[in-house]
């Protein structure tokens, strides 16, 4: 048992023949199967990130910029890295639009097209351009997990022995290239002693949190008690939890941040009831361009996913996230330490230094 049980949910593999491949857990499978899938090429990377094969802002970061990778070390025919570099940014909207709520994923495409636009000005090779992107998927899956193992040492200093944690959709290792932001806490903070139970949402309609995030902490060994989401405000009633601890899909500069849908009725509730809410996020979740929660882009989804048999005349709406503003957020908890969010822009420019 322990957090080193849980499966690794991106990494670079060799397919038969030597081709590149992305290896993820289709997370369509879980909590039945725990399956393995090769990615091949970035239309098989852009059907992953659109179906929720692979999700979470962080990994599907990772997945943007290994799509543009799997392009072109599988797919593309150019004969000089300046052609690849141009056929990478004919693709690189494409990648960046399977999921637009969270920024990571245009974050990992624009890393991958910089990457490769520095080694064509150099005058490599297209195929040396192809190997530079696939080492830099590499450098991020590891820059990933140490960011995510910072952010759980951070945020578990906020938590006291014996915490009863309620956390909402799935933040943890398989959001990530591994361990997880708002189970990345929980996971160092029960490491330390300090974790009595973690309450997980079911988080409807998809059900991230019954199906992922209810398997990780089994899996991991941390106390869970699954609960639907309409149950939050009894347990918060009964004095059951001590902090709310979600993941984000993207901070504004004003500290405002989108998360799972659902998210924004657990901060009033939590407001209301006394209790702490954090937000763990590494800060490629950070958007300082936008400067509200009313500029985020929210993606809605499928009407089938509320419902596989919907009334005739009956219409659907089916938002993936909500914005919650700054002011019901107590702290936004980054690599670079925590941060109230109206400093948010500090974490920013710590980044970038």
């Amino acid at each position: 048992m322990g957090v080193e049980n849980l499966p690794r949910s991106i990494a670079l593999a060799r397919a038969d023949g030597g081709a590149l491949a992305v290896r993820i857990v289709d997370q369509r499978r879980l909590p039945e199967s725990l399956v393995y899938r090769d990615v091949m090429t970035c239309e098989e990377m852009i059907e992953a990130i659109q179906t929720l094969a692979v999700r979470g802002a962080p990994a599907i970061g990772v997945s943007g910029a290994a799509a543009l990778a799997l392009y072109a070390a599988n797919e593309s025919e150019a004969t000089s890295s300046a052609c690849l570099v141009s056929e990478l940014e004919t693709i690189a909207s494409s990648v960046s639009s399977a999921r637009p709520t969270a920024v990571n994923l245009a974050w990992g495409v624009e890393r991958a097209l910089s990457c490769a636009r520095e080694a064509a000005c150099e005058s490599v090779s297209a195929r040396d351009v192809a190997k530079l992107l696939a080492g830099d998927v590499q450098a991020m899956i590891e820059e990933d997990e140490a960011a995510n193992r910072a952010i759980g040492m951070y945020g578990a200093a906020l938590l006291g022995r014996g915490s009863r944690v309620l956390t909402h959709c799935n933040a943890g290792s398989l959001a990530t290239a591994f361990y997880g932001t708002a189970l990345g806490v929980v996971y160092s903070a029960f490491e330390q002693g300090k974790i009595e139970r973690v309450y997980a949402d079911e988080t409807r309609p998809v059900g991230q949190g019954a199906r992922l995030t209810a398997w990780e902490l089994g899996r991991a060994g941390v106390p869970c008690t699954l609960i639907c989401d309409s149950m939050a405000a009894s347990v918060m009633a009964a004095g059951k939890i001590d902090a709310v601890i979600v993941g984000a899909d993207r901070i504004c500069a004003n500290g405002d941040t989108a998360n799972k849908i659902g998210t924004y009725g657990l901060a009033v509730l939590a407001r209301h009831h006394g209790i702490p809410f954090y937000v763990a996020a590494p800060a490629s979740t950070l958007d300082m361009a936008l400067s509200c929660g009313a500029e985020i882009p929210i993606e809605e989804r499928d009407p089938s996913e509320v419902s596989p048999c919907i009334p005739e005349g009956v219409s659907v709406y089916n938002p993936a996230f909500d914005v919650t503003p700054a002011e019901l957020i107590s702290s936004i908890v980054t690599e670079r330490g925590v941060f109230a969010p109206s400093s948010i822009m500090e974490a920013d420019r710590a980044c970038s230094e």
